[in-house]
């Protein structure tokens, strides 16, 4: 049982050395794998199972070693070392000849790690160790990673180089972590129940927890996403990669907002993992109805989204010093529309994808008396839809709002006659 073991033998040789005794003193095999540029202080004694010269290969490059490249163009060695990593370690875990991963070092190492962790099965024990990544600068980028893969982060406070006292001591968690999560390490098991992925906010949290209990009833597993941009992210990771039999939906607003620029934004990807997995696909349109824009100072700043957009003339829902909702207006409902149809129209199985409109409200700030109420937006929104949609993509409108019972019991119907359908 062996445990790859990533990071730059020119600059971290020591604590590398250390961290392959303490796993192999646990009674598990190590895989060391050198990121090196070739630059580093240290001329390594270690001979890795994987060189960087290797990885290199791998990632595309061919003709320069690796010091003269990264002495010519960093950027370009440290983006072939990643990339020949990656294919690596999904190599190494297919073939089943490592049990988990653990990277140590600081910006270069973490960077060239993480989308090397981030390409390996959920669950499958990975452990970054880094000096790095509590930079406010970097939190952006790396929140890309952790925000959609289960990577566990140990932060070193100090940079890992020699053998100090604290080092050992760093070395000595670090082993300890990666080895139990190797210990009680167990694929993600496929039950005889099946199990769906559910998108919900806030603002339709009464309809999904209805939702989610009629389904639980009927004997699925339901597994939750909180819908807030980095939620919905990972719901498409994971059902982009067939882990479920259904994907409902409540809460697309991650592509409107990523359209429109709001704070809820889920990126270019959004609603297009069903698609990749042709997996069965069930939507409502809870939060198209509105775009997260606080805090509220934006508004007296001349924040470029609020006078672009001209949000301080809207209807506003200001929860706090920090959220704010902005009602869409027609316009925008009917370029969302349009964008959600021409991604559903990609889906394999059309027949597969239904969805559903709540008449009575699309969230509970759309119904009648809230505060984002606009009925002839969200009429524009559903003309655009069923004109773009494929004909063979079912639209139901159901008299009731997104928070009432109707709506729940309309949402499972649909979703049981799609998957009869497919099991007949």
């Amino acid at each position: 049982m062996a445990i790859g073991i990533v990071g730059m033998l020119d600059e971290r040789e020591e604590a590398l050395g250390l961290l392959c005794e303490k796993i192999r003193s646990r009674g598990m095999g190590t895989l060391l794998i050198d990121t090196s540029l070739g630059v580093g202080g240290i001329s390594p004694s270690l001979k890795p199972d994987v060189s960087s010269s290797e990885l290199a290969r791998l990632g595309g490059i061919q003709t320069w070693g690796i010091k003269e490249l990264a002495e010519k163009d960093r950027e370009k060695a440290t983006s072939a070392l990643s990339q020949g990593l990656t294919e690596k370690l999904v190599e190494l875990q297919a073939c089943n000849r490592i049990k988990g991963v653990v990277a140590v070092g600081g910006m270069t190492t973490s960077t060239i790690a993480l989308p090397a962790l981030k390409a390996l099965p959920f669950g499958f024990p990975k452990l970054l160790v880094s000096s790095a990544l509590a930079m406010p600068a970097y939190a952006g980028k790396f929140s890309q990673f952790f925000g959609l893969r289960d990577i566990t982060v140990m932060h070193t406070v100090v940079d890992t180089v020699g053998t100090n006292p604290l080092v050992r001591a760093l070395m000595n968690n670090a082993s300890g972590a990666i080895c139990g999560m190797v210990e009680k390490w167990a694929p993600v098991a496929r039950e005889e129940r099946p199990s769906v992925a559910l998108t919900e906010l806030g603002f339709c949290d009464k309809g999904a927890q209805q939702v989610r209990a009629l389904l639980e009833e009927r004997g699925y597993n339901l597994i939750s996403f909180h819908a807030t941009g980095m939620g919905d992210r990972a719901a498409e990771e994971l059902v982009g990669q067939g882990l479920f039999q259904a994907f409902v939906d409540l809460v697309p607003a991650g592509l409107s907002e990523h359209l429109l620029g709001g704070n809820r934004d889920a990126g270019p990807e959004r609603l297009l993992g069903a698609v990749r997995s042709k997996t069965p696909y069930l939507l409502a349109p809870c939060g198209f109805d509105m775009l997260s824009c606080g805090p509220v100072e934006r508004r007296d700043k001349a924040d470029p989204l609020w006078v672009e957009r001209a949000l301080a003339q809207r209807k506003l829902l200001v929860q706090d010093a920090m959220r704010v909702q902005a009602r869409t207006s027609g316009e925008e409902m009917v370029m969302v529309a349009r964008e959600v149809a021409q991604r559903l129209n990609q889906h394999p199985r059309k027949n597969m994808v239904r969805f559903l409109i709540p008449l009575r409200g699309f969230s509970s700030l759309s119904v009648e008396g809230g505060p984002l109420h606009d009925p002839e937006a969200d009429r524009c929104f559903v003309r655009a839809l069923r004109e773009s949609l494929h004909p063979e993509i079912l639209v139901e409108e159901v008299d009731a709002h997104i928070n009432e019972p109707a709506f729940a019991r309309a949402v499972v119907e649909q979703l049981e006659q799609i998957l009869e359908e497919e099991a007949g």
